[in-house]
C-alpha cells in the first residue's frame, strides 16, 4: 500500500510537470521568481482544467459520430 502511494505521488508529479514548468516560465518573465514548489499548486489546477476541457471535447466529438 505504501509503495503504491509513493508510485501515485511520483506519477502525479510527472503528469503535472509540463503545466507547472510552463507556468514557471511565464511567471519568471513577470519577474516573480517562483520555484517549482511555489508554482505547483497553480500547475495542478491548470492540469485539472486542461484534462476537463479535453474530456468534454472528446465526449462532444464522440456524440456526433
Amino acid at each position: 500500500m505504501i509503495a503504491s502511494l509513493l508510485i501515485a505521488i511520483v506519477v502525479f508529479l510527472i503528469f503535472t510537470f509540463p503545466a507547472t514548468w510552463l507556468l514557471m516560465l511565464f511567471l519568471g518573465n513577470l519577474h516573480l521568481g517562483l520555484s517549482y514548489w511555489g508554482t505547483l499548486p497553480l500547475g495542478i489546477l491548470v492540469s485539472v482544467q486542461l484534462g476537463a476541457v479535453a474530456s468534454r471535447a472528446n465526449a462532444a466529438r464522440l456524440e456526433t459520430i
